[in-house]
């Protein structure tokens, strides 16, 4: 006969095995190599926040990390990659903003692969707001006078990046919509060349990573008067946001910034997992230290943060390319 006794031990042995089953399945990942797939070369900074991350997540998983940089094609070469891989969490991507939330409306038809449908937010890394630099020969001193400036100077100045449809030239073309200015985009092939043609008086100024001109700063070839986030850098607090330079700037805001990314499919199991190391990680004081050196905001996110974030974004980014006519054919 079947007792409330045997219903009892039969619910408690299900609940047993199914609690056993949930942590066998979580126990499961990883059970080999992880790859992070970088689209940019070594030494640059999304390998430098892959190698960061790569670390803890080893120990983490118990599994061997490897960080592949795999360069080309504005990084669509690794990005399109993991949009193809299984769905496993074996294989993974650090991106910048480009390949996931610009290049589309730069390469239309000519993308291969789909972000938004074929790559899922895991985690966002950091921001890393542009800094507004001009030579230190410039009268300019702030957001107030850097737009005064540019108005007294209609058809005169301006502004370099490190190439054409990147967050920088965004940012320069996003401050020329909402000022009612026009301060010329000289789109240059690396971020060095870009701020060293400031120094020497070529540009008027440049949008630039903190990381890249910095070392004019120091020196004092360069002084930076802005920066592109709505509120100010920790490396930077003397600088205001470029949103203070006039009243037509105000909510002004355009980031690069850094995230992992997996293939569309993947598990919220593993992805949440993945999400829980990565936001442990920013805690970390000597992990938060070094992405502060290279420019970059620790910022921690859930995965449908993120996801919310970055489908903004992308929105964003598209309205300024479709706003200032950006073309590949200005290259």
């Amino acid at each position: 006969m079947l007792t409330r006794r045997h219903l009892l031990a039969a619910t408690a042995g299900a609940a047993v095995a199914a609690a056993t089953r949930g942590a066998f399945a979580e126990n499961k990942y990883a059970s080999q190599p992880v790859r992070i797939l970088v689209g940019y070369a070594a030494g640059g900074g999304v390998d430098i926040v892959a190698r960061l991350i790569g670390d803890p997540m080893k120990d983490a998983l118990g599994q061997t990390v490897i960080v592949e940089n795999r360069p080309g094609a504005s990084a669509m070469i690794a990005t399109n990659a993991v949009a193809k891989a299984a769905p496993d969490g074996y294989t993974l991507l650090m991106a910048a903003s480009g390949e996931v939330a610009i290049n589309h409306f730069l390469f239309k038809d000519k993308m291969p692969y789909d972000a938004a449908k074929e790559l899922t937010p895991v985690a966002l890394i950091g921001i890393v707001p542009c800094v507004v630099v001009v030579a230190s020969s410039t009268p300019v001193h702030n957001p107030k006078e850097l737009i005064a400036y540019a108005k007294a100077n209609p058809g005169k100045l301006s502004f370099s990046s490190s190439g054409v449809g990147n967050p920088q030239q965004l940012a320069g073309e996003l401050m020329n919509s909402m000022a009612g200015i026009h301060v010329l985009h000289v789109p240059y092939r690396g971020s060095a060349p870009a701020v060293t043609d400031v120094a020497a008086g070529v540009v008027t100024m440049s949008f630039s990573s903190l990381a890249a001109a910095l070392p004019l700063i120091q020196a004092g070839r360069l002084r930076a008067v802005a920066v592109t986030s709505r509120e100010r850098m920790p490396q930077l607090p003397d600088v205001a946001p470029l949103s203070e330079g006039a009243p037509g700037l105000k909510g002004y805001e355009l980031l690069n910034w850094f995230g992992m990314f997996a293939p569309a499919g993947t598990s919220s199991d593993i992805v949440g997992r993945l999400n829980l190391i990565v936001n442990d990680t920013l805690e970390d004081k000597a992990v938060a230290k070094k992405l502060m050196v290279q420019g970059i905001i620790p910022k921690k996110m859930t995965p449908a943060e993120y996801k919310s974030f970055v489908a903004s974004e992308t929105a964003k980014f598209g309205g300024v390319v479709k706003e200032a006519h950006i073309t590949l054919e200005q290259k």
